[in-house]
């Protein structure tokens, strides 16, 4: 027996354009209800239950958004489609940050409409047209096997994110949690943090991981050359155009669209890239037509955008339309933790990758690692490792200690086992501090004085001692007002924007945490 059609409710004022959105969809072969205000989408929403809901942002008594606060507060299944007025983009990001799955602009082309709509019911369990279905009643166990493909892959990809640490763990919370919508995510890291991995790991996990992930790195493509290769080019429209062609937004479609290193792109071609991503449509070099395309946009940057927003060197418009949810990605320096988990498992590959056995990672070159500063990241621990293997001979791995580490050093830098040493033990402490970091437990005696007089060590990482005093600062400050941040903001003088910041670049974990940005899905 073949699952019932999917159910969708219409919100819109206009009689009109509520009809053609209701014969659209009953072409499709969904059913449908329909609501000309907030109050008759309520009675709806009480009567029956629906997979998505599609609504008009402003009606007679009051905003589609009062409904999607309905939604999330009820915690209902149903996913919702904001619509928006042309040229409103900030309604539009405002919905997505509220929760919305996905945003339409007025006037609405079907086509996207179409496929919009089958995005949103695909995974709530509804089957969106049944002519799709198969007649022998096999469906069902096909679209269950489907699912759980689906899950397997997101389980996979996001096991390549090697760590448990609780940075890592934050970060992987976060990616499973928004990968369910189509905000807009933008990946901030370090370079050599991971970024391709988040954004892999991101369209594995949505309901997009069957159609193509297409990695775009901007920095590497020339400027004359922008344009065509993001919305393709027709034949003859530059010199060497010899054949029709697409550009990365064709080739993405049904897909993810990742923009490595988006802070690189000229602001010339950055309000060209804005269109095409409000109005989810783009124009070939050398055509009169536009194509509707269907993506979305992962992108990534080691920069601070904001900074450069405010230095004009990135428009403003373009960073709200990206930044509707961020990622931080913690520098390698900040979870020294994970170093042996990320070890074992880049041995692992370069092993599969080299097919010949890798020699045995022993505490001495554990150790050796752990004294390197490591600023390149989880990049630069992959080139050491390389090096190490390539150079090592016999059954022990032979790390190069950095320059001017001594043996009583690269004794005191990790713990004398790859087994993590008990939490606020002085080795532990040691080893999560990074290199040249000393304790007491190294010699045995209390802390030795500097020489002005001075008992604290000097850090050998500067930035991350002092992220690490900040992080516990702010830590105790969330504790003492309850996690309350606006009070938090207030006690130590900074203001939420700040505090909101430094909460998220610090992979603070707050409980019960609110934030319209963490309710995103």
């Amino acid at each position: 027996m073949n699952a019932p059609a999917a159910s969708i409710l219409v919100v819109d004022d206009e009689p009109d354009l509520r009809t053609l959105y209701e014969l659209t969809l009953l072409r499709e072969g969904y059913r449908v209800e329909t609501a000309s205000s907030v109050q008759e989408a309520r009675d709806q929403l009480k009567a029956h239950r629906f997979d998505a809901v599609i609504t008009d942002m402003r009606l007679p008594d009051g905003f589609g958004m009062e409904l999607l606060q309905d939604l999330r507060d009820q915690q209902r299944r149903e996913r919702c489609v904001v619509m928006t007025a042309y040229g409103s983009a900030e309604n539009a990001v405002e919905a997505l940050r509220a929760g919305a799955f996905d945003y339409l602009t007025k006037p609405v082309d079907l086509k996207q409409f179409r496929s919009v709509v089958a995005s949103a019911i695909q995974g709530t369990g509804g089957v969106p047209p049944p002519r799709a279905a198969r007649s022998n009643g096999s469906s069902r166990s096909t679209n269950a096997a489907a699912a759980t493909g689906e899950f397997g892959n997101a389980n996979a990809a996001l096991d390549r994110l090697v760590g448990e640490s609780d940075a890592i763990r934050n970060v992987k919370q976060r990616v499973a949690k928004v990968s369910r919508g189509m905000a807009p995510v933008l990946i901030h890291g370090e370079s050599g943090t991971g970024k391709e991995l988040v954004a892999q790991a991101l369209h594995a996990s949505s309901q997009r991981a069957d159609g193509p992930l297409v990695a775009v790195n901007c920095g590497a493509i020339p400027e004359n050359l922008l344009e065509a290769e993001f919305f393709g080019a027709r034949k003859g429209s530059y010199t060497g155009a010899s054949q029709d062609r697409d550009g990365y937004f064709q080739a993405a479609r049904g897909g993810t669209l990742f923009l490595d290193e988006i802070g690189d792109l000229p602001l010339a071609m950055q309000s060209k890239l804005l269109r095409a991503i409000q109005e989810r449509s783009v124009r070939p070099l050398g055509s009169t037509q536009e194509e509707t395309v269907d993506v979305r946009i992962v992108s990534a940057t080691h920069r601070d955008l904001a900074a450069d927003v405010q230095a004009g060197r990135f428009r403003q418009d373009l960073y709200y339309r990206l930044n509707v949810i961020e990622i931080v990605i913690p520098p390698l320096r900040e979870r020294r933790e994970d170093l042996p988990a990320l070890c074992a498992a880049l041995l692992t590959r370069i092993a599969h990758e080299s097919g010949m056995p890798v020699p045995q990672l022993t505490d001495r070159a554990l150790n050796a690692i752990a004294a390197h500063p490591l600023t390149g990241n989880v990049r630069e621990l992959e080139n050491l490792l390389h090096r190490a293997v390539a150079l090592s001979d016999g059954d022990e791995l032979q790390v190069d200690a950095p320059s001017g580490a001594s043996d009583v050093q690269m004794a005191r830098l990790a713990p004398p086992t790859l087994v993590p040493a008990p939490e606020g033990s002085a080795v532990s402490a040691a080893f999560s501090a990074g290199p040249h970091a000393s304790t007491s437990a190294d010699t045995g005696q209390g802390p030795q004085p500097l020489a002005n007089g001075c008992t604290v060590p000097l850090p050998s990482d500067l930035q991350a001692w002092l992220d690490q005093q900040e992080r516990e600062i702010l830590i105790r400050a969330l504790k003492e007002a309850g996690f309350n941040r606006t009070a938090t903001a207030a006690r130590l003088g900074i203001s939420l924007r700040q505090i909101r910041y430094r909460i998220a670049r610090l992979n603070i974990a707050v409980p019960n945490d609110q934030d319209p940005h963490d309710e995103l899905g």
